[in-house]
């Protein structure tokens, strides 16, 4: 199985975003009111920015607040208290939600435009909640199921070099972020399908 871009970088990310995670605890915030913050704060600008076609700016704003996901976790791990199951379960859980506000956002747009190209996205949110749900449903029979050619971490850098280049105004980088990233979802929902099926 070829290794995941949050596989090979998490260790350099982590030295990196350390001190920084240290300081948001010494102010008092928890690992759980960064998810909650991060994730809000995803959903808001995504239904702003992408429906009214501001792609470029969007796309920045939403970067930055995505990058609350690799501090909670590295807040969990220092802290005291150490990660928690509620911790982890809605971590898991906005995830999800802040995934689907993009892929919605863009789709609103497209169907705005009148553009058939919102029927990829549709097909994007689909094989996104598939492939978060396979895994899901794996680990609770005690299967481990995070492989595929495409994790979130990889489908998010997908959507989002999409959107920033479109709006930049480069021809055609919407239609070919989603094409891409509706084939690589297509093909991890089934590779996650056969790692369940080989482990039963």
């Amino acid at each position: 199985m070829y290794p995941m871009i949050s596989e090979v970088l998490k260790p350099a990310v982590t030295r990196m975003i350390s001190p920084v995670a240290r300081f948001f605890l010494r102010i008092g915030l928890t690992p759980n009111a960064v998810t909650a913050i991060g994730a809000i704060c995803v959903v808001i600008s995504s239904l702003y920015f992408f429906p009214r076609g501001e792609f470029f700016v969007g796309t920045l704003v939403i970067t930055v607040f995505m990058l609350s996901d690799l501090f909670d976790g590295a807040m969990a791990r220092i802290s005291a208290a150490g990660s928690s199951k509620w911790g982890a379960f809605l971590d898991s859980t906005v995830d999800r939600i802040s995934d689907s506000a993009i892929l919605c956002s863009i789709a609103i747009y497209l169907i705005n435009a009148e553009d058939s190209l919102s029927t990829v996205y549709l097909v994007c949110l689909i094989t996104g909640m598939l492939i978060s749900y396979i895994r899901a449903k794996a680990e609770s029979m005690n299967i481990a199921c995070s492989g595929g050619i495409a994790e979130r971490t990889e489908r998010a850098i997908i959507v989002l070099v999409g959107t920033g280049f479109h709006g930049l105004g480069v021809p055609y980088a919407l239609s070919i972020s989603a094409w891409l990233l509706a084939i690589l979802g297509i093909i991890t929902t089934f590779q996650r399908l056969i790692i369940v099926k080989r482990a039963i």
